[in-house]
Formats: structure tokens, sequence, C-alpha cells
């Protein structure tokens, strides 16, 4: 399908409490959204929201790309081949698949028709996430298992390993036995603090540990030591599906289409980890309902594993008409998708292209 019209837009979102990632915290939510329009009137919708902190380009650096992009792609046709081909920074190519993927009239050439062999569900698990901000991380975590949620996470690393251990001890006690609990260090420790912290957590279930390791390339001599499962999150950035085979000792990878790079890639990972016996996990990077619709979509479409999207309570509104029905610990992939690709344009501001 041709190309008759490319539209950008930038938005603001308020967080419901702020949010801290890495050096910075973030009060709203900022990203752009892109608009391609068909020969026929129809138009997909797609988002390009770069992660403070954890991308590698900024908004700005997005838009500008963009922007450059405006003026030759109408009267063209969106491919993954075409894509594969510029050099996009991971949030652009991401928003841009996605736009070309809500506009596909045949599902046959929707990127997601790429996926591994495996029935699409009509529902999907949510892992709950765990925050200070709720009033008590062990009654929320009671509260999660009386909800019904598969899998919880809870970010470690700031608290000193005593601490940290202290209080998984304490989660993982009111999770129980039915709830699967995930750990996400963001690469706090050194391998001393590591190991003193398997120590501290010593019988109890955990699911895996998220990047443990300031120095990621120590990861498997930290494995040969720990008795801890690894999954690897901020290590997938930049790497092909072929460079998974030097990381076997992984017990999953957790997925970030927007900072991965796209869809395709996410979906390229995802054969590959299977492959090699890992678990996939789709995560969001604190989209907006467009985003995050599409985001609902790939984990229909990859397995099994409970979704990162968690994250889209914090946002206080949102860019599409009716949001999406989270938080919840399982979602409609039907009610999401459709919903993800009706944007109110009241809440967007659109951005000149030259």
């Amino acid at each position: 399908m041709r190309l008759a019209g490319f539209d950008l837009y930038r938005y603001a979102l308020p967080f419901s409490e702020p949010v801290a990632l890495k050096e910075s915290v973030l009060e709203y939510r900022e990203g752009l959204l892109i608009r391609l329009t068909a020969e026929d009137g129809s138009s997909g919708w797609g988002e390009a929201a770069p992660l403070p902190g954890f991308s590698r380009e900024t908004l700005e650096d997005a838009t500008e790309q963009l922007r450059g992009l405006a003026a030759s792609m109408p009267g063209g046709e969106v491919s993954v081949e075409m894509l594969d081909r510029a050099d996009l920074a991971p949030s652009v190519r991401f928003g841009l698949e996605l736009a070309a993927h809500n506009l596909s009239a045949k599902p046959s050439k929707n990127v997601l028709a790429r996926a591994p062999k495996h029935p699409n569900r009509k529902a999907v698990f949510v892992n709950g996430l765990l925050s200070d901000f709720w009033g008590g991380m062990v009654g929320e975590a009671r509260r999660m298992r009386a909800a019904g949620y598969r899998a919880a996470k809870l970010k470690v690393g700031g608290r000193g390993e005593p601490g940290d251990a202290r209080l998984v001890r304490e989660v993982g006690e009111a999770l129980g036995d039915g709830v699967s609990l995930r750990l996400d260090a963001n690469r706090a420790w050194g391998c001393g603090e590591a190991l003193e912290f398997g120590r501290g957590v010593s019988g109890v279930r955990v699911e895996y540990v998220e990047e443990p390791l300031a120095e990621p390339g120590r990861l498997r001599e930290l494995i040969g030591r720990w008795g801890l499962p690894v999954a690897l999150d901020e290590s997938l950035v930049g790497m092909g599906p072929e460079g998974l085979g030097r990381h076997r000792y992984a017990r999953a990878v957790v997925l970030k289409p927007t900072l991965l790079g796209g869809l395709s890639r996410a979906l390229r990972l995802a054969g590959e980890a299977k492959a090699l016996g890992m678990r996939v996990v789709v995560s969001s990077s604190y989209e907006s309902g467009v985003g995050t619709g599409a985001l609902v979509a790939l984990a229909a479409a990859v397995g099994e594993e409970p979704v990162g999207l968690d994250t889209y309570r914090r946002l206080a509104e949102d860019v599409i008409e009716v949001p999406l029905d989270l938080p919840a610990p399982v979602v409609d992939v039907r009610r999401a998708t459709e919903a993800a690709r009706r944007v109110d344009v009241r809440k967007i501001e659109p951005l000149p292209l030259d």
C-alpha cells in the first residue's frame, strides 16, 4: 500500500507519581506519534518515544530524524526490508514499523505475521510491578496475589544488599507459591554485592534477576557462583539474534521494542531465544496506549509469559480515546489493540515537518 501522507505529533502525559529512571526523575512521559495515510484514506498510528537514560537517542534526535523522512516517504511503501536498509534510531524504527503495521490492509503483510509459529492468544497475563509509591510493597504483593496476577516484579539494588534481601524475602512470602517473583537490578551491583544478595535470598523462589551486574561481561562468571537465574534486558540493545548464542546461561530475555528497534527485531530475537530454550518476556518502556497496545499484540504472538505492561498504570492520562484496561492481571488482546488505534488528536500537538 502506497503512502499519501505523513504527519507528526508530540505528546506530554503526566505521571500519577514521579518516575525515577537511573539518574533522572520524570513527571511527564514525552514522545512522538506518527500517522501514515494511504492513498485510499486509511491511516495507521505509531509511537516513537525514546526513554531517557535508556535510549541512545533523545526526543529531539527522533523528531529531527522523522522530519527528515517526512518528505521522502509519501509515494512509497514502508517495509521491514526498507527499514533494515535505513540507519534509524531504535524508537524511530519502532514508530514507523508500528504505523505501517496498523496501516496494512492485509494481515499477511503485517509485521506480526512474521511471529514464531505460535497460535495468537485472545488474552495475555500481565506482570505486576511493585513500587514504593503504592503504600507498602508487601501489602501490594498480597493484593496482587488476591487479584490473580501470575507474576510480580520488584526493583532491587537501591537499598543495600541486606535491605534488598530482606524485602525480597518478605515479598516472596506475601506472594506465595502461586505467583512468580521477578527481580530487576538495572546493573546496580558488582560481583561481590550480587553474591552477598544471593546469599541473603537463599531459599526464596526467584524466577530470574534482570541485569544484576554493572559489568555485564561478568554475568557468566557470576552464574557459576550465584545460584540465581538471570535475564537479559539492556544487554540486548544492539545485539542481533545471532549474538544470543553467547548467552546460553540466561533463563530469559526481556524484549522492549522501543529500545531494540521495532517489532520485527523483537520477533527475530524472540525466535532465537525460544530456540535456545530461553523464556521470552515482552516489556514496555513507559509507552502511551498506542505503543502499549502493540506490545499486547506482540506478546500474544510470541509466547505465554506474563507481560511487563504494568508501567501503564503510572500514566495519569493517555493519547487514545479510551484508555486500555490496565492495571489488571490479564488483558484482552483484541480490545487493547483496537483501543490503541483510536487516537484522540485533541490530546496531541501537531509538529511542522519543515
